[in-house]
């Protein structure tokens, strides 16, 4: 497992306050940014923060979330973000003082989905592990780093080269929050294959 450089990390939609600190990026998101793509509302909205990294081949990125967010829809997590037709990102989205959100949304041809369960709001932080084995992959979860539990196996129909992994955060209303990303590692596929 080899820490990521900050040096191979690009921006898509650069938030108008970030900073890198001991290993630490830390996003203040920009109101009315969000990323969602025609289904169901109807809307397109592709304009979210995306800090990112290029590679190709199978592998698993982990990454630990902290967050401050108390507006509805805001949220934060991880991301594979192709093209505007084509990604997928897994994260916490507020929804009371009680509630929030814990779910993942892919995005194929152009059309999202939402899968998501109910946790407790109390929550402010959260581990993602993504891993890829070709065009699928697998986006888990953790309270503490170390017991991951399966969110989702998904495709993607477009083919998939260098993969564009990273994180996200971002605010679909008039609001603002601070999301801290560390730990953020790279290592071979932790996936495991499937046995017939």
């Amino acid at each position: 497992m080899k820490e990521i450089r900050f040096d191979e990390l690009q921006w898509l939609n650069e938030p108008s306050e970030w900073d890198l600190a001991d290993g630490v990026l830390r996003l203040v998101t920009d109101p009315e940014t969000d990323f969602w793509q025609r289904t169901y509302y109807g809307f397109r909205n592709d304009n979210g923060s995306v800090c990112y990294f290029e590679r190709e081949g199978n592998f698993s990125f982990t990454v630990k979330t902290s967050f401050d967010s108390s507006r509805l829809f805001d949220q934060c997590g991880v991301v594979v973000y192709q093209n505007s037709d084509t990604w997928c990102k897994g994260s916490i989205e507020y929804e009371s003082p009680r509630v929030s959100k814990l779910g993942s949304v892919v995005t194929n041809g152009g059309y999202s989905d939402w899968a998501s369960t109910d946790i407790d709001a109390s929550s402010g932080e959260m581990w993602y592990r993504l891993s890829r084995r070709g065009q699928d992959f697998l986006i888990e979860n953790s309270s503490d780093g170390e017991e991951f539990h399966q969110m989702r196996i998904f495709h993607f129909h477009e083919p998939v080269k260098a993969a564009r992994i990273g994180v996200y955060a971002c605010s679909p209303l008039d609001s603002r929050f601070t999301a801290l990303f560390s730990h953020m590692n790279l290592s071979e596929c932790l996936w495991k294959t499937h046995e017939q």
